[in-house]
């Protein structure tokens, strides 16, 4: 759902930072333990600056991040809410932004969109090199905000359906909605048939995709696959085996000067980070409103990663 991605994305803010970045990691067998040396955390006066997207989940991810750090003695200043790719990133490759949450094909499409990896462990490799010089994506977490082919849960118990090669198995007409541009997309119809022999039809559904899908007017739907109503409505994205669609997993985007003194911490973060959680938190947000930091100090809680 192109638009609504593009909704997500508010006018760009600007940020500022003090320079020298000059911490140190700890010891200790938890990552989240704070840093031993004094000139990091809360003895010394070295700030990492985390940013976000102006949107409820990627600014989720980032206030974990900011919470994590601070759990572990470090000094964190928040710059969130910022606007489009095109707005921030300038920051973060300067260092004015030390850690922000990526998402692993959307980054590599920025970076290099002649790169035709599509599954997680390719993508994150052909990230890493496509990256400048001074940024490094630290680990990769399950969770991801990426197209999907999505359909009730009462089709797939009907017709068996657990995987996208298992819609070759479902008589009559099958129809993919999405936005228009999904038709022309890699993994839109002819790359559904390429790559899985399928013939399926196509409907442009635009903004109303879901409901289309849940009228039945279509039988599959190109949803993310961070949709709170993955949670609050009875629909399955279908598994993906032969990675026709590209692999868009949650990556912390940092510094190259930081990245070893706050990898243990985020790591451990992008290590429990899963799809289902992702979808939790965005519910927690969209239907329970909660704000963003008391959803991640319950999730940093829930997962142990703070004291």
């Amino acid at each position: 759902m192109f638009t609504a991605r593009k909704s997500r994305l508010a006018l760009a803010t600007g940020v500022a930072l003090a320079a020298g970045l000059a911490l140190a990691g700890c010891a200790s067998s938890n990552p989240l333990d704070a840093p031993t040396d004094d000139t990091a955390g809360e003895g010394g006066s070295d700030t990492i600056v985390v940013g976000s997207q102006a949107y409820y989940s990627n600014e989720i991810i980032a206030e974990i991040y900011a919470q994590a750090l601070e759990g572990a003695g470090f000094t964190v200043d928040r710059q969130f809410n910022i606007g489009q790719r095109d707005a921030y990133i300038p920051d973060v490759e300067s260092g004015a932004i030390d850690l922000f949450p990526e998402y692993t094909g959307n980054l590599l499409e920025f970076y290099d969109d002649a790169a035709d990896a599509t599954s997680p462990d390719d993508v994150y490799a052909a990230l890493q090199d496509a990256l400048p010089e001074g940024l490094t994506a630290l680990d990769y977490a399950e969770a991801s905000d990426q197209d999907t082919y999505t359909v009730t849960q009462e089709f797939a118990d009907a017709n068996s359906l657990t995987s996208i090669a298992d819609l070759a198995n479902v008589e009559g007409t099958v129809t993919l909605g999405g936005a228009p541009e999904l038709e022309q997309r890699p993994y839109g119809p002819a790359g559904a048939k390429e790559v899985y022999g399928l013939d399926l039809a196509f409907s442009a559904t635009g903004d109303t995709t879901f409901e289309s899908l849940i009228a039945g007017e279509i039988q599959v739907a190109d949803i993310y696959s961070a949709d709170p109503r993955f949670q609050t409505e009875d629909i399955v994205a279908l598994e993906d085996p032969e990675s026709l669609i590209l692999a868009s997993n949650v990556v912390p985007i940092a510094s190259s000067d930081i990245a070893d003194e706050i990898a243990d911490v985020i790591n451990a973060v992008s290590a429990e980070l899963s799809v289902d959680d992702l979808v939790a938190l965005g519910v927690q947000s969209t239907v329970d409103q909660m704000s963003s930091e008391d959803i991640a100090t319950e999730w940093l809680a829930e997962k142990g990663l703070v004291e």
